[in-house]
């Protein structure tokens, strides 16, 4: 008698991916991963020049385990609020973080660091507004596309609200000045247009705007003029405009397969400037060598995967929107990030989600992934086992609350256009969208249906719904 040949890693995986809640539980873990492994490389990069400017070494480390501490609880609170009011509340959110991008342009009230006025100084923290107008951006672009596409509005009306918008927010920040975080901006206004269903044409259009203007800006102001000129020509200055980004790739190459081991990076000593901020991955690569390195984009890479299954399995467009944005503002900003330090951009200064030292961006960015990861819990076999008690022990041991189950007839995206939301009642409904929305339903309480059922479902009821009507004629 043979035994039964055993599982392949593969097959088991895969069979875990199928579990409801596989898409959570996959956001949690990279959220936690990155954010464990930036604080550990944050407090051995920062520690030789936290030691020189404070006399501990652990001072830059304590005030980014604070940020983390306060990003958990954003994470906690993210997943707690009901996306609808999370829409309600999207456009007054918005109107706030650009108030406060003028307000921090104010002398006075907001506080000027290395040539820039970004922050607010709230006692022993300091708040940056532009970190905060990009997830308010994301929620009120995908809320406002969502409506319009559920309207039927054409490419003016999705155009005119949402772009003029988003370059009054790059323009308050490039006068702070943040070419940085201008970029990101730009990301994510890109992102909401490519996801929003934007034709082509008019988006390479929009694409090469910006991208000129990210040029001009570029050459005009000193500083980063001399980045541009670094990168095109690496050898003119090697200790002056050049010296960081070489700096960075000794670092890497010192690395080598296996690195030097924790704690052991030579370029911190004073070698490589902002080691634990715009360039902790050269710091990975010295001290975790290539296996760090690959760790770190692995984790980005199964994030784009996890991000985009969220997205593509959502039945809300307002989720689908949210998620495939904020999947791509992210991962945008770790390639930038990455592709300076190795050599590949100019230094734009984008830090590294989640690894980076800043406290803004890392509790910002923890509040994104808990939007994103409540989203996860919002897909329709998600909400079918969390309504039928198979809520694991993760969400009991936190208590969620279980996602509010609203089939998408019921939503905005189905009204007709000008109708109020009391008018959209099921009679008014055609039938074969009484009959789809009736099987949904049924699908959720028995809890079972994939979405492979789901999607193998829709185009056999469309063939047979064909064949009899061959059959009748």
């Amino acid at each position: 008698m043979t035994k039964p040949a055993r599982r392949s890693a593969g097959t088991w995986f895969g069979a875990w991916l199928a579990r409801p809640l596989a898409s959570f539980h996959l956001v949690v873990t990279i959220a936690t991963l990155l954010t464990v492994l930036g604080l550990v490389m944050v407090l051995s990069a920062s520690s030789v020049e936290s030691y020189a400017d404070d006399g501990s070494a652990y001072s830059l480390f304590i005030q980014q385990l604070l940020f983390a501490v306060l990003g958990a609880v954003l994470f906690y609170l993210a997943l707690r609020i009901p996306f609808r009011a999370l829409r309600r509340l999207s456009f007054p959110m918005f109107a706030v973080s650009v108030l406060a991008l003028v307000l921090v342009l104010i002398p006075g009230i907001g506080t000027e660091a290395q040539g820039s006025r970004r922050w607010f100084d709230i006692g022993i923290v300091h708040v940056q507004p532009s970190e905060i107008v990009k997830v308010t951006l994301i929620i009120w672009g995908a809320h406002l596309l969502a409506t319009r596409r559920a309207e039927n509005a054409g490419y003016k009306e999705i155009l005119m609200p949402l772009v003029p918008a988003g370059l009054l927010c790059c323009l308050l920040i490039v006068l702070e000045p943040n070419l940085s975080t201008t970029i990101a901006v730009g990301i994510i206004l890109v992102a909401l247009l490519w996801f929003g269903g934007l034709p082509v044409r008019l988006f390479v259009a929009i694409g090469a705007s910006g991208v000129v203007a990210a040029l001009v800006l570029a050459m005009t102001a000193g500083y980063r003029s001399d980045r541009m000129r670094a990168f095109f020509n690496p050898g003119d200055d090697p200790q002056g405009i050049g010296y960081q980004a070489r700096q960075a790739m000794f670092s890497l190459a010192d690395g080598g397969i296996w690195g030097r081991g924790l704690g052991q990076s030579r370029a911190k000593w004073s070698y490589l400037p902002n080691a634990h901020n715009d360039f902790i991955f050269a710091i990975i690569g010295e001290e975790l060598g290539f296996l760090g390195c690959a760790l770190v984009l692995g984790l980005f890479a199964l994030f784009v995967y996890t991000g985009l299954r969220i997205a593509s399995r959502s039945a809300d467009p307002f989720l689908r929107l949210l998620v495939a944005t904020a999947t791509t503002w992210i991962t945008g900003q770790a390639l930038i990030n990455i592709g300076y330090v190795v050599g590949l951009l100019p230094v734009t200064g984008l830090q590294l989600p989640l690894v980076s030292a800043g406290g803004s961006s890392l509790a910002i960015t923890l509040l994104m992934f808990g939007v994103i990861a409540s989203a996860a819990r919002h897909e329709p076999e998600a909400v079918a086992a969390l309504h039928a008690g198979q809520d694991g022990r993760f969400s009991r041991l936190l208590r969620l609350p279980k996602p509010e189950k609203y089939p998408p007839s019921r939503s905005a995206a189905t009204r007709p256009r000008g109708a109020s939301r009391s008018s959209a009642t099921r009679r008014e409904l055609p039938a074969a969208r009484r009959r789809v929305d009736s099987d949904s339903a049924r699908r959720e309480r028995r809890g079972t249906a994939s979405l492979r059922t789901t999607r193998a479902w829709e185009p056999s009821y469309r063939t047979t719904h064909a064949r009899e009507r061959g059959k009748s004629r």
